[in-house]
C-alpha cells in the first residue's frame, strides 16, 4: 500500500513534464530564429540543377510552435526546389508543421535556373514564408543568379578544323577530343568548363590564341562555394586536364589560365628516338597553370619552348620534364602547394637510365626564371649525365647553392632562412600577394626582391614585355621570372 502512494507522485511528476514539453503555445510573440536571413546561389550554368544548401529554422522559445504553412511566394512556378524535414514542398507549399521548444527545422534547398537568353548574367528572386499559428508571417529571401552556355554531354568529338564561339561558354562532360588530322583552334575569351571526370585529348592539333584582356580559360564547372569564404574554382582537381598524346605536334597555347584540374598538360612521348628540335610538341607563351592536383606541366621525350609563364602551386612536381629537349624562359615555376605539405618538386628533371637515346635529357635551359617553393630544395634531377646540356642562366633558384660555372650562370639561390635584417627576402616573402585563407596569389616580385634586375636582357631572342604586357626595359634591368615588377601608384609619384 506504501508502494502504491510512492509512485503517484512519481506518475504525477512525469505526467507533468511530457505535458509541459510538448505544450504548444500560439502566443503572438513567439518567432523562428533562422540560421541566415538569405540563401544566395552562385551564378549557376541555366538549366543545370545547384548544389544542395541547407537553412535552419529555430524555436528558442519556451513552448512549441506550430507553423500553419510554409509556401514559396512563387508557388509551382517557382526555380527553386525546397524540403523541410524530409518532406518536399508540393506545388510550392506545405502545412502543419510542428517545432519543439529548443528543436528545429532542417531545410534543405535547390534551384534550377532557366536559360536566360542573353550573354550576361541575369538573377532570379523568390521569397520562402513561414506563416505561423499564431498569425505571424516571417521570410527568408532566395536569390541566384545564370548564364546560359553550350552543354556538352555524351562527349565532344572534333573530326576537322574546327573555331569553337565565344558567345557563351562550353559545359563538357565526358571530355573532348580532337581527333588525328583535325585542329581545334580557341580564340580570345574562349571559355572551356569541364565536368568531374572530363579531360582534352588531342591526337590532332589545339591552337590556343588568346589575348591578354580575354584570355582562353580551362577550369571546372563548379561555380559555387565549397565555403562561404572558398570558391570551387580556387580548389585543386575538379577536372581532368589536358593531354597531348603520342605523334601530336605543332600545339600552341598563347595566353591560356589552365587551373584546377587534377593536372595540368601532359605530353606524351614522341616516337622518335631523337626529339626534332624544328618539331615542337607544345609551346606555351603567356600562360598560366595553377592550383593544380597533380603535375602541372608533364613534358616526357618531347620538344617544347615555355616563355612568360607561371605554373604554380600543384600537388605534383610544377613541372616534370623526362628527356626530351627544352627551353624555358622568364618563367615563374612556383610550389607553394597550401593543402598538403607531401607536395612535389618545382623542377623536377629525368634523364634516360640506359644507353639508349630514348629518353635521353638531352636539353634543359632555364633562362631568366624563378624556380622557388616551400621546400628547402624545390629541383630535383634524376640519373643527369654530366655532359647534358642543361642551364640554368640568370635564374632565382631555391636549392643550395651550386659551384658550377658550365651548368649555372649569374644565378641567385634562395636559402633556406635568414640570417639577418639585411639578407634577402626568402621564397614567399618576394612575392606582392599570398592569401592563403582564399588562395589568392600574386608571384609579381616586390620592390625589395632580389628577383628584381637579375635577368640577362642580352640573351638571344628574348619577348621585351612580361605576361601582362609591362615592358621589361622601362627600368634598371628586367626581372627574372614571368612578371616584371610594378610600382604602387603612391610610389610612381613620389619625387
Amino acid at each position: 500500500m506504501r508502494m502504491k502512494y510512492l509512485f503517484l507522485p512519481l506518475m504525477a511528476l512525469l505526467v507533468v513534464a511530457c505535458s509541459d514539453y510538448e505544450t504548444f503555445s500560439d502566443n503572438p510573440s513567439f518567432r523562428l530564429e533562422f540560421s541566415k536571413d538569405t540563401i544566395a546561389f552562385d551564378t549557376l550554368i541555366s538549366t543545370i540543377p545547384s548544389s544542395t544548401k541547407t537553412l535552419y529554422a529555430f524555436n528558442n522559445n519556451s513552448n512549441g510552435m506550430r507553423i500553419r504553412t510554409i509556401q514559396l511566394e512563387d508557388g509551382a512556378e517557382s526555380l527553386f526546389r525546397v524540403n523541410v524535414d524530409g518532406r518536399y514542398l508540393v506545388n510550392g507549399e506545405w502545412h502543419d508543421f510542428e517545432v519543439l521548444k529548443h528543436d528545429s527545422l532542417v531545410i534543405r534547398i535547390e534551384m534550377t535556373p532557366p536559360k536566360v537568353g542573353s550573354n550576361e548574367p541575369l538573377y532570379f528572386e523568390d521569397k520562402l514564408h513561414f506563416i505561423l499559428e499564431n498569425g505571424a508571417k516571417q521570410t527568408v529571401l532566395l536569390s541566384g543568379g545564370a548564364v546560359d552556355a553550350y552543354i556538352q554531354k555524351g562527349g565532344m568529338i572534333i573530326e576537322e578544323n574546327t573555331t569553337l564561339l565565344t558567345d557563351k561558354a562550353y559545359v563538357i562532360y565526358d571530355s573532348l577530343v580532337v581527333k588525328k588530322g583535325a585542329t581545334l583552334t580557341l580564340t580570345e575569351g574562349t571559355r572551356l568548363m569541364f565536368h568531374d571526370n572530363a579531360a582534352l585529348h588531342v591526337y590532332g592539333k589545339l591552337l590556343v590564341q588568346g589575348s591578354m584582356e580575354k584570355p582562353v580559360v580551362l577550369r571546372g564547372d563548379r561555380m559555387d562555394h565549397m565555403f562561404d569564404y572558398l570558391l570551387y574554382d580556387n580548389t585543386p582537381s575538379r577536372w581532368e586536364g589536358v593531354i597531348i598524346h603520342r605523334d601530336s605536334y605543332g600545339n600552341e597555347f598563347y595566353q591560356c589560365d589552365l587551373h584546377s584540374s587534377l593536372f595540368g598538360i601532359i605530353v606524351e612521348d614522341t616516337e622518335q628516338v631523337k626529339p626534332d628540335e624544328a618539331k615542337p610538341s607544345i609551346t606555351l607563351d603567356c600562360c598560366i597553370f595553377h592550383n593544380i592536383g597533380g603535375d602541372g606541366l608533364q613534358l616526357n621525350n618531347c620538344v617544347s619552348k615555355v616563355t612568360n609563364t607561371q605554373i604554380s602551386n600543384t600537388m605534383g612536381h610544377t613541372v616534370y620534364i623526362s628527356g626530351g629537349s627544352h627551353t624555358f624562359i622568364y618563367c615563374t615555376l612556383a610550389q607553394f602547394y597550401p593543402f598538403t605539405a607531401d607536395r612535389g618538386d618545382g623542377l623536377h628533371l629525368v634523364s634516360s637510365e640506359d644507353d639508349s637515346e630514348y629518353g635521353l635529357l638531352r636539353k634543359a635551359h632555364f633562362i631568366n626564371c624563378v624556380i622557388t617553393g616551400y621546400g628547402p630544395d624545390v629541383i630535383m634531377g634524376e640519373n643527369i649525365p654530366d655532359d647534358s646540356k642543361y642551364l640554368f642562366h640568370h635564374c632565382f633558384l631555391n636549392t643550395p647553392h651550386v659551384d658550377d660555372e658550365e651548368h649555372f650562370v649569374g644565378n641567385i639561390f634562395d636559402q633556406d632562412k635568414k640570417k639577418n635584417e639585411d639578407e634577402k627576402l626568402v621564397r614567399e616573402e618576394n612575392f606582392v600577394l599570398f592569401d592563403t585563407e582564399n588562395f589568392i596569389y600574386d608571384f609579381t616580385p616586390k620592390a625589395e626582391s632580389k628577383i628584381r634586375s637579375l635577368a640577362d636582357g642580352n640573351y638571344a631572342g628574348l619577348p621585351t614585355f612580361d605576361r601582362n604586357g609591362v615592358s621589361r626595359l622601362a627600368d634598371e634591368g628586367p626581372d627574372a621570372g614571368c612578371y616584371e615588377y610594378v610600382a604602387p601608384p603612391d610610389e610612381e609619384d613620389e619625387p
